[in-house]
């Protein structure tokens, strides 16, 4: 069982910053996949950033440029920086671990995130 405790979310005007904190309770580079997902009032989960184990990133188009993920492994943390926030960023953010290619997959409680315009 791995456990993610996700913070840092908050209330942020129109084009500010945010870096939100995911605390991993096993080791982060065991992991085959750790990602940010965002889920909004009415919508579907959507992937904001991944890193696989090699360290290679994933954002998808809408994302690129305006976030990055990183990792911490003295921490066993993963990191989002997400800058130039806009309303539509508001959402439910949550951090996901998949162990191996095949699962388990585990995930966080999540951390609100509001943009106000």
């Amino acid at each position: 069982q791995v456990q993610l405790v996700e913070s840092g979310g908050g209330l942020v005007q129109a084009g500010g910053s945010l870096r939100l904190s995911c605390a991993v309770s096993a080791n982060i580079f065991a992991m085959n996949t750790i990602g940010w997902y965002r889920q909004a009032p009415g919508k579907q989960r959507e992937l904001v950033a991944r890193v696989i184990s090699g360290g290679s990133t994933n954002y998808p188009d809408s994302m690129k440029g305006r976030v990055t993920i990183s990792r911490d492994g003295a921490k066993n943390t993963v990191y989002l920086q997400m800058n130039s926030l806009k309303p539509e960023d508001t959402a439910v953010y949550l951090c996901n671990v998949r162990v191996t290619p095949f699962g388990p997959d585990y995930w966080g409680q999540g951390t609100q995130v509001t943009v106000s315009s």
